[in-house]
């Protein structure tokens, strides 16, 4: 096959590499081992969240070496470069996971810099963890090149007891523990088994999700999120992944073209039939912001109102993303949601043909365990529900994936809490009653700052068999992982001065997951009496350092958690630099 041949008087890489002004330049590729035709040919950023941190990200440096593979094939020059993550699985439950959300803006501004600092052609992107896949999706519309995402791979499913477990498991056994229904040596015992190889967290938790949106949105080539990471299959999905950037190039199909407002609805799409995280409701805006598309909160709450659940995963149903694959994957997913007449087809995506045409191809129908077929789901609206009212007049979002209809209702006293660490101390010691509405405010995106998951109290409420018996709101995140009546990203936040911040001990509080309501038994004048005496914002333990810019930076929750204007105030396009 011959190979294609780029004109590079119009690539960003033209100022590094061509005209004797250049030979400088130059002459640092020839001291890492190029030589002239590798020089002349395109440069593709191959940029890896490799680290040592958590297993989720350990095998990202054997598949990036597979990319580099496919970026040769297709006549391309790979640059491998690394990028940082935070772990939410180890941030979780201490002041690291005020670092977590931060990481995904960081994640971003650090691909940007590093293809703008060295003018590079396209991008292929690699991700494990739950913040660097929206993070990493984020750079490559924002600077709007050539781009192909790759998920890292999912983890095995751990075995115990004769049934397979996950990190949820052990993050819920804490609170059985606590609970007095199980030792420490069974504690124990759980924790060596739960995460059995490399590979981020196996349900649909905030990973996983996202890896089904980078394929929903036609970032990532079909199906390639859905193999585990120890799978050697995933080096296949890379080495196509490397020469599918170099048609693109090719082509000068670039990632705004990919992502439009009509892929974001697939994804969002997706996220609904899957009881997918709550997070993807803060990481959809922020891509759309990328693109300077308008698509807050709101607009994904509506997707996934009239989306049915039909996909049973992990922590709302039973099956892992090891299960998924092997019933097909997101492809077959989409193809439900077309026989639903709910995805738009015309999207192309980083195949070069549009969704519809790569759902052509999909052989496999909905197995009716895992997959079940789009006209009988499990539920007829989507397993993430937005809400709103008096206490959250910006919108918050709650997972009902698992929960009947009956435990979609839910009104009691408020017991308010000052921040996470207060609620969990409570909740250990068991310092809460049954029918109350747990409320943990300041720790939105700027009043955390970093806006942190709660899995460790919501894991716990679980495990000591109170799941269903409280409910919990936070202008926080949960983790993709939480389960039970948790409404998350209650906006305005605390540090604002929305109404979460108002609330006393006793007020009564009513969340109505079915009519997507949410309130506080107040009325409006007391309500405004009550903002007239707030005192202003808790003051936080940083005053200075990078979670201090990113709370002077961070924007609301319903737009995204977003740190800088977007595309619609940009002046130029990198690409055309």
């Amino acid at each position: 096959m011959l190979k294609a041949k780029f004109d590079k008087s119009k690539l960003p890489s033209r100022h590094v590499t061509e005209g004797p002004e250049r030979a400088p330049h130059r002459s640092y590729y020839y001291a890492m081992g190029l030589n002239e035709d590798e020089i002349a040919q395109p440069f593709v950023g191959v940029a890896t969240c490799w680290n040592e941190a958590a297993p989720c990200n350990i095998t990202l440096d054997r598949q990036a070496q597979a990319v580099k593979i496919g970026v040769k094939a297709g006549s391309g020059t790979p640059r491998e470069f690394a990028t940082i993550t935070v772990t939410d699985g180890i941030a979780m439950g201490h002041e690291g996971m005020r670092s977590s959300l931060a990481s995904r803006d960081a994640i971003a501004d650090t691909v940007e810099l590093t293809m703008r600092g060295h003018c590079y052609d396209a991008i292929v992107g690699l991700a494990g963890c739950d913040k660097s896949l929206p993070g990493m999706m984020m750079a490559m519309v924002r600077l709007n090149t050539p781009s192909v995402f790759i998920y890292g791979g999912s983890i095995l499913p751990g075995r115990f007891e004769g049934h397979d477990v996950t990190v949820q498991d052990v993050f819920e056994a804490v609170g059985q523990h606590q609970a007095g229904a199980y030792s420490e040596k069974q504690l124990r015992a759980l924790e060596k088994v739960a995460c059995p190889s490399a590979g981020a967290c196996g349900g649909q938790f905030t990973a996983n999700t996202m890896a089904c949106v980078s394929e929903a949105i036609g970032l990532a080539l079909p199906n390639s999120a859905g193999a585990p990471a120890p799978y050697e299959s995933r080096d296949h999905y890379a080495v196509a992944s490397g020469e599918a950037v170099m048609k693109l190039l090719e082509m000068n199909i670039r990632a705004r073209d990919i992502v439009t407002r009509k892929s974001l609805e697939n994804a969002a799409r997706v996220v609904a039939c899957t009881g997918g995280s709550t997070n993807a409701g803060l990481h959809l805006p922020a891509i759309a912001h990328e693109a300077g598309i308008d698509f807050d909160l709101d607009d994904v709450c509506d997707i996934f109102r009239d989306t049915p659940y039909f996909v049973d995963l992990k922590p709302g149903g039973q099956y892992v993303a090891k299960d998924l694959y092997e019933v097909g994957g997101v492809p077959v997913i989409m193809k439900e949601l077309r026989k639903a007449g709910l995805i738009h087809e015309d999207c192309i995506t980083v195949t070069g043909r549009s969704i519809g045409e790569d759902i052509d191809e999909v052989t496999l129908e909905a197995d009716g365990k895992v997959i079940y077929p789009a006209a009988t789901p499990l539920t007829e609206t989507g397993g993430v529900v937005g809400l709103k009212g008096n206490l959250a007049p910006e919108s918050a979002i709650v997972k009902v994936a698992g929960m009947t209809e009956e435990e979609q209702v839910f009104s009691g006293p408020a017991r308010v809490f000052e921040c996470e660490e207060e609620a969990f101390e409570a909740v250990k010691a068991r310092e809460y009653k049954e029918g109350e509405v747990l409320v943990i405010r300041n720790e939105g995106p700027a009043g955390g700052p970093g806006m942190r998951e709660m899995l460790a109290t919501t894991a716990a409420l679980s495990g000591q068999g109170m799941g269903k018996k409280v409910a919990l709101i936070t202008d926080g995140r949960f983790s993709g992982a939480t389960r039970g009546f948790c409404v998350g990203h209650v906006g305005p936040e605390s540090a604002y001065g929305g109404p979460i911040a108002l609330l006393k001990d006793g007020d009564v509080i009513t969340i109505d997951a079915i009519k997507g309501e949410i309130s506080v038994d107040l009325s409006d004048d007391e309500l405004a009496t009550r903002k007239k005496a707030w005192s202003g914002p808790r003051e936080t333990l940083y005053q200075s350092g990078a979670l201090w810019k990113y709370a002077q930076l961070v924007g609301p929750t319903r737009t995204g958690a977003v740190t800088h204007p977007g595309a619609k105030a940009e002046r130029h396009v990198y690409m055309d630099l």
